[in-house]
């Protein structure tokens, strides 16, 4: 055998090798994009309530409660803001609505960190009182998901479906019995400016207001309780 057929058949070898390496790497997901509507569903009567929008870790939720703004989230922060454009202002989220404890990117495998991180953002949790485990699977829609049980304090437990090709929940029901879910879903690319904060808004902070207020001459200090 000649040397040109040693290294030829040596470079094959190579390449098959490195070729077999590459379909043994994991190929990272491509991360979900899509749209829909928010139905509340409770006695009989559906309601809608809102629209949602999805990219990878990224949502945005727009509330016919709250229609002059619209909340921003992201479980990579973690973040969750409530924006007002009109207003050019944009601030904590905290609790203004239970929806951006809920509808989440998640990690289907391990939602609980997730719901963990962003009821976080809204409160600080006792972990004594907080709980989420799985529970089971059933078909949604055509679709499986997993089903995760959250337990939390003050009526804010709720269970979890999680659309697994999603890795987003599209069921929730809280614990007054409203089931609400994102319906109408389509799958199709989101402009990344939805996601973004608007350029030249302010972070409006009612903590600091609240304290230039009591350094003002128009704070009257609350009397002593008896």
């Amino acid at each position: 055998m000649t040397r040109d057929e040693n290294t030829c058949k040596g470079r094959v070898a190579a390449c098959l090798s490195a070729i077999a390496i590459l379909a043994a790497a994991p190929i990272p997901a491509t991360a979900q994009q899509f749209a829909a509507d928010l139905i509340a569903r409770k006695d009989g009567t559906a309601t809608a309530i809102g629209t949602l929008r999805v990219s990878g870790r990224k949502a945005r939720i727009e509330t016919t409660a709250l229609p002059d703004g619209f909340f921003l989230l992201d479980t990579a922060g973690p973040a969750a803001y409530f924006v007002r454009p009109a207003a050019h202002v944009y601030m904590n989220a905290m609790q203004s609505s239970p929806l951006t404890q809920q509808f989440v990117p998640v990690d289907p495998d391990d939602p609980c960190r997730q719901w963990l991180a962003m009821a976080q953002l809204s409160a600080p949790i006792d972990l004594a009182t907080w709980h989420c485990q799985h529970d089971g699977q059933q078909a949604i829609a055509g679709r499986d998901t997993e089903i995760y049980r959250i337990a939390a304090p003050s009526g804010l437990g709720f269970t979890g479906w999680i659309d697994r090709a999603r890795s987003f929940p599209v069921q929730i029901k809280t614990e007054d019995g409203t089931v609400i879910s994102a319906d109408h879903i389509r799958d199709e690319p989101q402009p990344a400016q939805s996601f973004e904060l608007p350029a030249g808004l302010r972070k409006f902070d009612p903590h600091a207001l609240i304290r230039r207020i009591q350094q003002s001459d128009v704070w009257v200090e609350p009397p002593a309780s008896q």
